[in-house]
């Protein structure tokens, strides 16, 4: 697959802001910055394929990936129940060198 078929795009909420900005704030590594980003990613993607695309298209070295699959959500229509569709999510963890500037 494409690098810009296994990222579909990058995730900015307050949540992935402060992580992607923010440091850790207590503990051993207290202190060091998180440099964590997320994005939604193909469903059919695996931790290695999201890692080297991330590394082709932000010229970052990746650290880490973790996944979830989000499940879809019920929600109620005048024709009956409906659900959202299913998405992955990875959570791409940084060498401490490395940034992204998303926003």
């Amino acid at each position: 697959m494409e690098p810009t078929h296994i990222i579909k795009r990058p995730l900015i909420t307050e949540k992935s802001t402060f992580e992607a900005s923010g440091s850790i704030p207590r503990g051993k590594n207290a202190g060091q910055p998180l440099n964590r980003y997320s994005f939604e990613v193909d469903m059919k993607a695996r931790k290695g394929d999201i890692a080297k695309a991330i590394e082709t298209i932000y010229n970052v070295r990746v650290a880490k990936v973790n996944t979830q699959v989000r499940k879809g959500q019920y929600f109620r229509t005048r024709f009956g129940p409906a659900k959202t569709s299913q998405w992955k999510k990875a959570l791409v963890t940084l060498h401490a060198d490395d940034r992204i500037d998303l926003f």
